[in-house]
């Protein structure tokens, strides 16, 4: 695509600051899943910035092609990660989607989505009789793997006195409510090995991050408000999910910050023990925990105290599992298309389970292997040196 002309632009719209950011070097490319699936420089990050950079001067009008590649993007960042300009392509397309979806309201389904992930309740409720219906659905009503039987999460050490070493507050969110019940259990014994009070906060709600990546940001800073009263007085957060991490993290009131519980936990890994285990996992890296909240070495240490453990890293396909939030459902013959390579990895390595740090991409694998899928504590948890027995 040629350069976008650099006609007359309002310097104070925020969309063409960002824009005008991009120098079109294309250093992007290699690293965009679409471009790499498509070869098309529409479906690139450069290609995205030209259009709508060119959409808010005017000088081209929108069009459903045109939209359908904005609606394409997977907003894996990985264009940011590389760019050396230091484009906030982040920014740019989350600015791009609110000023479409004021021109063109959402569709049903991606109401319904946003609807149900505000109302965590609601959605939990659904999600109980999911799990009930599940085993006489046809393929085509399972949009989603069967959600587990709930795991009362344990007390923490020191949760009602003072002993313990340290206090933080734990993230919950939407769907993970209730998908994550036994990672958070695993989470508490983690903790619980450390001394550390895992805090539950009541009336906190969705992050916000669905809302905001497609374009609906009243409901985002709505979620956003919730979450920061929630959490006030919280000076540590802990997030399980890399898809949530960044929304809440800048939710959060000053003085307060979302930590990854990955990270959290390797920063204190020679407190901890983890049993023998020759077990040979798949670990597939979210493009959230790579590009946005990198703790991707803080996991790989973690990995690494497992003696005997054999971890192989999936590296096939576009570089995204195409779950990308919603994007699984609405378009979900793309996003299975991007998944497959990563399955057909997973299952020809010999690994036992596949290892995920976000409950989007968990999701979407599992829906794609019948194979079990984990959040990575989940896994380490069932090998946690504490005295206790329990089989991997």
């Amino acid at each position: 695509m040629p350069a976008a002309p650099r006609i007359s632009a309002d310097p104070a719209d925020p969309l063409v600051a960002l824009a005008d950011r991009c120098v079109q070097c294309g250093l992007c490319l290699p690293a965009c899943p679409t471009y790499g699936r498509e070869r098309l420089e529409a479906e690139s990050p450069r290609g995205r910035i030209a259009l709508t950079r060119a959409w808010a001067l005017d000088t081209i009008a929108p069009s459903a092609i045109a939209d359908s590649h904005l609606d394409h993007c997977l907003g894996c960042r990985s264009c940011e990660a590389v760019c050396p300009a230091g484009v906030e392509y982040g920014a740019l397309l989350t600015l791009a989607r609110r000023r479409q979806r004021e021109r063109r309201p959402a569709a049903w389904r991606q109401r319904l989505i946003e609807a149900l992930a505000a109302r965590p309740r609601w959605l939990g409720a659904g999600l109980g009789l999911y799990r009930l219906a599940y085993p006489v659905l046809p393929a085509a009503w399972r949009p989603l793997p069967r959600p587990p039987r709930t795991v009362a999460m344990p007390a923490s050490p020191g949760s009602t006195d003072s002993v313990a070493s340290d206090r933080v507050g734990l993230f919950v969110g939407c769907v993970a409510g209730r998908y994550e019940s036994p990672l958070r259990a695993a989470l508490a014994r983690l903790c619980g090995a450390l001394n550390v009070a895992l805090e539950p906060v009541a009336r906190q709600t969705c992050c916000g991050a669905l809302h905001a990546h497609s374009g609906d940001a009243a409901h985002a800073q709505a979620l956003a408000a919730s979450n920061r009263d929630a959490f006030a007085g919280h000076a540590t957060v802990l997030t399980l999910a890399s898809g949530c991490h960044d929304t809440l993290d800048r939710a959060l009131a000053d003085g307060g910050r979302a930590i990854d519980a990955i990270v959290y936990l390797a920063d204190r890994a020679e407190r901890l023990r983890f049993r023998p285990s020759p077990q040979r996992i798949a670990l597939h890296l979210p493009c959230t925990q790579r590009n946005v909240v990198k703790s991707v070495p803080a996991l790989r240490r973690l990995l690494a105290a497992v003696p005997g453990l054999h971890v192989i890293e999936l590296d096939a396909g576009y570089g995204c599992c195409g779950a990308s939030g919603t994007q699984m459902f609405a378009d979900p013959q793309r996003a299975a298309e991007y998944r497959a390579p990563l399955i057909e990895q997973f299952e020809r390595s010999g690994a036992t389970c596949l290892l995920s740090a976000n409950i989007g991409c968990r999701l979407h694998l599992g829906n794609g292997t019948a194979l079990p899928v984990q959040h990575p504590l989940e896994f380490l948890a069932t090998l946690l040196d504490d005295g206790r027995h329990e089989a991997p």
